[in-house]
């Protein structure tokens, strides 16, 4: 197997919201724990948030640790474009064996104020693990995601 061989997937969702809606909470990573529903935290490491090279360390429980530990991942924004509602974050490090992963997001005005999210992801390929076993728990991950950011914003609203 080359080296330069990666895994990829990708899910996709409607969501019945205003793409401005939609991007507004998928863009900040302070809002990550709204729609994110197994991240708990997530910490600016360093730049900007919003220019290529911010980092941030999400933290949770993405990935089940044999201890019971929080999983975290260090994530580098590699691009973010506003214009077509899409980014692209790096994970850098992490405890869950994701380093070098790419996690790529990108919104799509569909119709009637409703919004399609579409979620790519690109891993290394992890020893011992088969790749539709992995592949399908980031997917189920994603999807999950893409499910509650209807419900974020609904709750944002009434706030």
């Amino acid at each position: 197997m080359e080296m330069d061989e990666k895994w990829r997937g990708s899910v996709g969702g409607l969501v019945e919201a205003p793409i401005d809606q939609v991007w507004n909470l998928v863009s900040q990573s302070s809002r990550l724990s709204e729609w994110m529903p197994m991240v708990e935290r997530c910490t600016d490491l360093a730049g900007e948030e919003g220019i290529p090279g911010y980092v941030r360390l999400v933290s949770g429980f993405m990935f089940p640790q044999k201890d019971g530990d929080r999983s975290w991942i260090k994530e580098k924004l590699i691009s973010m474009d506003i214009s077509s509602h899409s980014y692209v974050y790096k994970m850098e490090a992490s405890n869950v064996g994701l380093d070098g992963s790419t996690n790529s997001l990108k919104l799509f005005d569909y119709e009637d104020n409703t919004t399609l999210v579409n979620w790519t992801f690109e891993i290394n390929p992890l020893e011992g693990a088969s790749e539709d076993t992995i592949m399908d728990y980031l997917g189920f991950l994603y999807k999950s995601c893409i499910n509650r950011i209807k419900y974020a914003i609904c709750a944002s609203f009434q706030k």
